[in-house]
């Protein structure tokens, strides 16, 4: 079982419990009322025979506030998930922080900030990498890269998937575009783990086909649910933080609620991904402080009120287009905000440019940026070792010294992260040493881990099983004229 950052900080809470009761019960009248729209029949009819309001015709479900209640009751507070060696298993619940990477169309350049597509090889040493950095404790569906040379489109997911179960033992999440979810929950059969699936929203108030079904196929497969919305605040979602939590809530719990009504008791994970749009431009706001506020309403709402493990993913795409001081901001505020407010996964690690770039030098970067975050939660012991009492009273005032004391040099490394990548040098080492940045010393790290780090390998059978579902998965999609 991986350990991810066990929490012993008590979760800060944006909001009164006032305000926590107004935006549950706004949502439940949204649900009620306006309903949401889910576009498959099957969906309609389970909710229907589950006493839901139905509109066949516009494929409108309006939901009972009994009815989300008891199945937010339902979900579970904490699971286990399976991944491919027991090690690498997860245990989801309201007092671990996991982190994951994040994902980008492209590969990006970290001198020039240029963008190149991707080839499935350097998609293979990204998975590999982040399976050497100790904070990566699940993977993203797309992982690293959203396009891939040479890799259509439909077989993008199916590719993707093989390459997370061939380069890291971790869990990873599954996807649900154009029927990958099919091959995506194969492969992880095939080689003996769980998804975590996923439901996504496509907002305002709607759920398409795609997405249903991927649901379904992963709880017939026995596979925890990622629900999710994803919604823009002033374009499919109002402006506000509270206008926005309440219809992205609406979204959120009608996918839990679904979920009930098919497999009692299911476990889920709620997601938050909400992005503020720029009214200047037009352009989506990454990396603002809107996502950071939705974020932590989302957190405690689901913590406090609804008990169900959440995931945030606004830290993982920074506007800056560079690795540079703006991009450790925009997502070290938002990553810190998620943890802090009890965010049970974070997605953060090796994004550039909004969702257009990933770097493997920026996930080696933010692995120490992660393990600061994570040791924050953790908080710090207070003990009768860690008082030191008598050892204040024997150094005493000064010149007294701890330098050289046993206490120093069995506690330092317990209370202190060290970076790996960090520079600490005074400016004198750094001078002489060549003067070497940040950015050199990830390059260097990452060029170690690929040249050094051996993942598990898939056994002949599973290998083989792994081909044949890539075959499959290409004849499903030239039959339908996809490939």
């Amino acid at each position: 079982m991986r350990k991810g950052f066990i929490r012993k900080l008590e979760p800060f809470r944006i909001l009164s419990n006032a305000q926590v009761e107004y935006i549950h019960s706004s949502t439940l009248e949204v649900l009620e009322k306006t309903g949401i729209k889910l576009e498959s029949d099957r969906a309609l009819k389970l909710l229907k025979e589950n006493g839901c309001r139905v509109d066949f015709e516009i494929k409108v479900v309006k939901f009972p506030p009994f009815l989300v209640e008891e199945a937010i009751r339902s979900a579970p507070s904490s699971f286990s998930v399976k991944a491919r060696i027991p090690e690498d298993d997860l245990h989801i619940s309201p007092s671990t922080l996991y982190f994951m990477p994040a994902a980008g169309a492209k590969l990006h350049d970290e001198r020039t900030g240029k963008l190149s597509i991707a080839t499935l090889e350097q998609n293979n040493q990204g998975v590999r990498l982040c399976d050497a950095l100790e904070t990566v404790d699940f993977q993203a569906s797309y992982c690293p890269f959203f396009e891939l040379k040479d890799v259509k489109p439909v077989m993008l997911l199916a590719e993707s998937q093989a390459s997370i179960a061939r380069n890291t033992t971790r869990v990873s999440r599954g996807a649900q575009a154009t029927d990958s979810f099919i091959w995506e929950a194969r492969i992880a059969n095939a080689v003996g783990k769980q998804l975590i699936g996923t439901i996504e929203g496509a907002a305002p108030l709607c759920f398409p086909e795609d997405a249903i079904n991927a649901a379904f196929e992963y709880m017939d497969n026995g596979f925890p649910i990622w629900a999710t919305g994803g919604s823009v605040m002033g374009g499919s979602s109002p402006v506000t933080v509270a206008g926005a939590s309440i219809s992205n809530n609406a979204e959120t719990l009608a996918a839990i609620t679904l979920i009930q009504c098919y497999r009692r008791g299911h476990p889920v994970i709620a997601n938050d991904f909400v992005i503020p749009m720029d009214m200047e431009s037009g352009n989506l706001f990454f990396g603002a402080i809107g996502s950071g506020f939705h974020q932590m309403a989302f957190n405690q709402i689901y913590r406090d009120l609804y008990r169900i493990p959440t995931s945030n993913a606004m830290a993982a795409f920074p506007n800056s287009k560079l690795i540079d001081y703006q991009n450790a901001f925009e997502k070290t505020h938002l990553a810190m905000s998620a943890a802090l407010s009890g965010a049970s996964m974070i997605a953060f690690l090796g994004s550039v440019s909004q969702e257009l770039a990933w770097s493997p030098l920026q996930a080696v970067i933010d692995n120490d940026s992660a393990n600061i975050i994570g040791r924050y939660i953790e908080g710090f012991e207070i003990n009768s070792d860690t008082a030191a009492i008598e050892l204040i009273s024997e150094v005493g005032p000064s010149p007294g010294s701890y330098l050289g004391k046993k206490h120093t040099r069995e506690n330092w490394k317990k209370e202190y992260y060290v970076p790996k990548v960090f520079d600490r040098l005074s400016y004198q080492d750094w001078e002489r040493t060549g003067k070497v940045s940040v950015i050199d010393k990830a390059k260097q790290r990452a060029e170690e881990i690929l040249a050094e780090h051996n993942v598990k390998p898939l056994s002949d059978d599973e290998e083989r099983q792994v081909r044949k579902i890539l075959d499959d998965a290409r004849a499903y999609y030239m039959k339908k004229g996809l490939l």
